[in-house]
């Protein structure tokens, strides 16, 4: 069995998840940094599906990339520029290629969270 990566984002500020937050996913190795993947949060603040499926999963490190300051502007948080936060990225590990890593990011104008979701 195949793992897969999912990710989602929830707007601490608001209490909501937070819809139509942009993520690129980057795999990171020797060579820098590739972008493998993107999606957009939808209502619940999920992508439709795994930001990385089965068939493309695997060991390696990674950077998820959440455009936090055009949601924060779109939603009407953003203050005034420059931003806070703009552009939140995690960098983290799969060392398992047969799990499922969950990597969520709760989020707020002045602060973020993340960890190893399930």
């Amino acid at each position: 069995m195949s793992g897969y990566l999912t990710t989602h984002v929830l707007d601490t500020a608001r209490g909501c998840p937070a819809e139509g937050l942009k993520i690129d996913l980057f795999r990171l190795d020797a060579g820098g940094r590739h972008h493998i993947a993107e999606a957009v949060t939808n209502a619940d603040g999920r992508s439709d599906g795994p930001i990385l499926p089965g068939g493309v999963f695997g060991p390696g490190r990674y950077e998820l990339l959440f455009h936090a300051g055009a949601y924060l502007r779109a939603t009407g948080q953003a203050g005034a520029e420059p931003l806070f936060l703009d552009e939140v990225a995690v960098r983290f590990g799969i060392s398992d290629g047969a799990a499922h890593y969950h990597v969520p990011l709760l989020l707020s104008p002045f602060g973020y969270s993340t960890y190893r979701g399930s």
